[in-house]
């Protein structure tokens, strides 16, 4: 077993008992300390699963997705109601500013988010993020210009500073051998906002239009015809934060003993150190975050392609989809998802660890991704097979291919770090994010004006593009580029 596999069999390797033991002796006690609390309810609980807990990551999660899956399906026709693309070919464009606004948000104050989950807990943070999105959120479906709407999202994703602490708080709450299924009910909540997003939004858009004996013209719901998926949002959001009331913090609120850093076997002398010094120093966190933020841009301008592509009408290439069935099959696919993460992702991650799953599912990713093209060569029920069958398979591959690097990157860092290691993550992948839905925008516009080509048709090329970027993240999973440290011992993987 050369030196790569013998590093990623200790990432994926359980706890040393002695190190474990050493760290639990040496915790501080101190009453009124929620750190304390809850690390005592961890010993106490007999290797139990906390439900509690993870049901609160679970909301919250799905409370902060639901803003942004929402959207994808009415985009199109938000922009094109606006009147500010002059050809239909542009909307394309504007439709990829809009949806990159919240990113831009989010990368601008991510780092401030984890720092301050650091410093006062996680819980304030998580509780103001939810707030955030009962506000913003609502403000967003009553835009009447396409200015109101980039604002209200830019100003959403600065205020909604969760994702950083959550991710934080799914490590902390759970015992070691739990923490691959409390990251998991993160992706899980993101499945399941993939599900109730898009349907909010194919559905519940335009309802003077599409349900016109309940809703009429002169309505609040006529007037603003994409309010109403967008209430909805705020209104699970609101209860969700009274829920919060009942959520258990975590942070310490005295200073942790070094040992308070979860020692992977095999890797005490090759990681203890670097995590001791500040977060540019840990080589095995750094390294991770490339191919994080190379899997970011592809989610993301994958997310905003397959809309605008599959309501486009056909001579540019497209599917001519209504709002309807593009919100049925990303449904669909958020659906698949949730099942995968509750019932397989379990076992794939035991069996394989973080790392070579990450790898398989990046290259199988390429693979489905290549197919989208030649759809539009199918029609009725062959069209609907091979889309949701492609679609389902990309969102699972792509949820392994995450959930892997999250569990290495919260492993790399102590308590006292992880806030603000996630903060920075987040960061860096809200960034790629940002420009992946202007790239986008503007990549499918050009396409479409180019769909004639003899050599490459402007919708392969779209294509082709996404399979670079996921080839890319694919390519930084391995060495030199993925820091994987040396080991005396071989483990088995």
């Amino acid at each position: 077993m050369g030196d790569e596999e013998r590093g990623t069999a200790a990432l994926a390797a359980p706890l040393l008992p002695a190190a474990a033991a050493a760290s639990k002796a040496s915790h501080y006690r101190e009453d009124g300390c929620p750190g304390c609390a809850q690390d005592r309810r961890k010993e106490s609980s007999g290797g139990r699963i906390p439900y509690k807990e993870l049901f609160f990551v679970g909301i919250t999660t799905l409370a902060s997705s639901l803003p942004i899956t929402c959207i994808f399906p009415f985009m199109y026709f938000m922009i094109r109601d606006f009147h500010i693309a002059k050809k239909e070919e542009d909307i394309g464009s504007y439709a990829g500013f809009l949806a990159s606004s919240y990113m831009i948000g989010r990368a601008i104050s991510a780092i401030f988010w984890g720092t301050v989950a650091d410093r006062i807990g996680r819980k304030p943070v998580i509780v103001f993020s939810i707030f955030s999105v009962v506000i913003f959120n609502t403000l967003f479906g009553l835009s009447t210009e396409y200015w109101m709407a980039i604002a209200t999202r830019l100003v959403l994703g600065s205020l909604n500073g969760l994702l950083a602490p959550i991710k934080a708080y799914a490590v902390e709450v759970c015992r070691t051998e739990h923490q691959a299924l409390g990251l998991s009910v993160i992706n899980t909540a993101w499945g399941l906002g993939l599900v109730i997003g898009p349907a909010l939004g194919g559905y519940l858009a335009q309802p003077a239009e599409k349900y016109p004996q309940t809703f009429s013209k002169e309505s609040v719901f006529g007037r603003f015809p994409y309010l109403l998926p967008c209430l909805g949002v705020s209104l699970f959001a609101a209860i969700v934060l009274i829920s919060c009331i009942w959520m258990p913090d975590t942070m310490h609120k005295h200073k942790n003993p070094e040992t308070d850093i979860q020692i992977v076997k095999g890797l005490q002398s090759d990681l203890d150190t670097p995590r001791k010094k500040s977060l540019l120093q840990n080589w095995p966190w750094m390294s991770t975050m490339v191919s994080y933020c190379f899997f970011a841009l592809h989610d993301t301008a994958y997310s905003e392609i397959l809309s605008l592509w599959a309501v486009s009408d056909r001579k540019y290439g497209g599917l001519s989809f209504s709002s309807e069935d593009i919100g049925a099959v990303l449904a669909v696919a958020g659906a698949s998802l949730l099942v995968y993460q509750l019932v397989m992702y379990h076992w794939v991650h035991k069996f394989l660890g973080p790392v070579i799953s990450s790898r398989v599912a990046s290259a199988l990713s390429i693979l489905i991704v290549s197919t989208y093209p030649f759809m539009t060569y199918l029609s009725g029920a062959k069209l609907s097979f091979a889309l949701y069958s492609a679609v389902m398979m990309r969102s699972i591959v792509a949820i392994t291919a995450s959930t892997g690097i999250c569990l290495l990157q919260n492993n790399a860092v102590h308590q006292e770090q992880r806030g603000t290691a996630n903060g920075i993550s987040t960061t860096a992948m809200s960034f790629f994010k940002a420009i992946a839905p202007i790239g986008a925008g503007i990549l499918f516009s050009w396409a479409q004006k180019h769909q004639d080509s003899t050599l490459f048709p402007g919708d392969q090329v779209v294509f082709l593009a996404l399979n670079s970027v996921q080839l890319l993240g694919l390519i930084f999973l391995f060495e030199p580029f993925l820091v994987l440290p040396k080991v005396g011992e071989e483990c088995r993987y």
